[in-house]
């Protein structure tokens, strides 16, 4: 491993104390010496609308788009909204493929880790956004699936992953660091 891989990291939620941006902080601290994770806001940025997308696109679409460019891959950390992604992320999958044949996204591997309160982790969004990657050119790690259910109780009282799930969470960042590797070599 000689280089270190910058992360796009797309939280789903916007909540302040939404559990998926704290599954996100806890993967960034995770994370293998080979990946350097950076959450990636996309709560500012207006629906996509390709009116507005012109010669002077907001600012907020050029700013988010150079940043998902300038990373080497992206990682996709969702709850689940009625079995599909939540609409600021959808937005921001669509704020990012334009305009038509400039994909901020093409190349880049990704991975989904879904997370929800609900027994099945919020599978429904995990694939459907699966489907969207694959559209949009992001080779996205297969193994191992990460549907983190139970949200809960991810956290022990003090705030730390607890260790019931740290496992998980480490062979997941761990098998993504090797995946980002062998798809950038």
């Amino acid at each position: 491993m000689s280089k270190a891989y910058t992360i796009a990291v797309l939280v789903g939620s916007l909540r302040k104390d939404s559990i998926n941006r704290k599954v996100a902080l806890a993967l960034a601290e995770l994370a293998p010496a080979n990946l350097k994770l950076n959450i990636v806001e996309i709560g500012d940025l207006p629906l996509y609308n390709e009116d507005i997308d012109g010669a002077a696109p907001p600012a907020a679409y050029s700013t988010f788009r150079q940043q998902v460019r300038s990373s080497d891959a992206v990682l996709f950390v969702t709850p689940e909204y009625n079995r599909s992604v939540p609409a600021p992320l959808k937005n921001a999958i669509d704020v990012g493929s334009r305009p038509y044949g400039q994909s901020a996204w093409s190349g880049k591997p990704g991975a989904i880790i879904s997370v929800s309160p609900g027994a099945i982790g919020g599978f429904g969004a995990n694939h459907h956004l699966r489907q969207s990657l694959v559209f949009l050119n992001v080779p996205c790690m297969q193994q191992p699936e990460a549907y983190l259910g139970g949200a809960g109780s991810v956290f022990d009282e003090s705030g730390k992953v607890s260790d019931k799930t740290k496992p998980f969470l480490q062979a997941f960042i761990d098998a993504y660091g090797q995946w980002v590797e062998k798809q950038t070599a």
